[in-house]
């Protein structure tokens, strides 16, 4: 860049020296703009769904764990549903336990929020190189790590269905739907990853017509239904 300077001769045209290193400094920041425009455009959908994929499988195998080592343990299926029959063994009527699978909704709600609460301590990590798709370079590359953080409620509904199981057998299986909400906190973005889990927690064989005559399950139970606070009172409250 030209510039004049005095001289005893008078003014002289003269040009500024930018030093070498100052050069390749602004040289080696540009390329680390550009490349981080270009992981952010190409490989950040794809950290994002791989992320996200991650976060689905850990809330769900947390909520699974919580269920089945603290509420579903001795859970059977007589239960939760009795099934009447006539004199001739035909089933006549189909009868939910309703106090029974309100206290398992409520058991359920509490220790899922309280499993998924211990997620906010995890992290997971993947590695730079999946992102590239390439088998080669799947485990390479920095790691990029990856925070859980749930948000929102958890909603437990109990559902049913009726599946044919042979000639005039049909089987009655028992779920649990489990919906919920988290957060993954990755440098630089966030994501809301909605986590939709079905859990089986009972069934039986019906021999023969499966009734019409079918009460307490008409539109599946929900935790909306529940007074959870009424149930804590009851839980933990001393027997008279």
């Amino acid at each position: 860049m030209p510039h004049w300077y005095k001289s005893r001769r008078g003014l002289k045209r003269g040009m500024i020296k930018i030093p070498r290193i100052l050069i390749i400094l602004i040289i080696l920041g540009l390329c680390g703009v550009y490349l981080f425009q270009v992981i952010d455009r190409n490989l950040k959908p794809t950290i994002i769904q791989i992320a996200e994929s991650r976060a689905h499988i850990l809330a769900t195998e947390t909520m699974n764990n919580a269920l089945y080592e603290k509420i579903l343990t001795n859970t059977e299926y007589e239960d939760l549903m009795t099934i009447h029959k006539d004199s001739q063994q035909r089933v006549t009527l189909m009868q939910a336990n309703t106090l029974k699978i309100s206290r398992i909704l409520s058991e359920a709600n509490l220790a899922i929020k309280e499993a998924l609460k211990n997620l906010q301590e995890e992290t997971f990590k993947i590695p730079l190189g999946q992102a590239l798709n390439s088998p080669l370079l799947a485990h390479c590359g920095p790691n990029i790590k990856v925070r859980l953080i749930p948000v929102g409620t958890v909603n437990v509904r109990f559902v049913d269905s009726f599946q044919e199981a042979g000639i005039n057998q049909t089987r009655h299986i028992l779920y649990l739907n489990i919906n919920t909400t988290v957060k993954i906190v990755v440098p630089l973005v966030t994501e809301n990853v909605v986590v939709n889990n079905q859990v089986p927690i009972a069934e039986t064989i019906i021999i023969g017509e499966v009734p019409n005559a079918y009460l307490g399950l008409g539109s599946s139970l929900s935790m909306k239904d529940l007074d959870i606070e009424k149930f804590k009172e009851e839980k933990y409250s001393p027997e008279k």
